[in-house]
């Protein structure tokens, strides 16, 4: 299962499982307690977007006002 996204609604409802579990299911990563295809692109996804590269990579003239003339 995505465990940034159950992360995040953990976050979002503390004290509820059925609001994660519910969405998670919803949205088509889990079945239950499997996890379904949708799920595991969805994780193989956020670990190539979030994981390599530099953490900065996409703030440009932000990061380096000089460099984004």
């Amino acid at each position: 299962m995505p465990k940034f996204l159950e992360q995040k609604l953990k976050a979002e409802y503390p004290n509820n499982p059925h609001a994660v579990f519910g969405t998670l299911n919803a949205i088509g990563a889990m079945h239950g307690n499997k996890e379904m295809a949708n799920g595991k692109r969805m994780e193989a996804k956020h670990a190539r977007d979030m994981g390599t590269g530099h953490p900065h990579k996409n703030l440009g003239k932000f990061l380096h006002p000089k460099k984004g003339r």
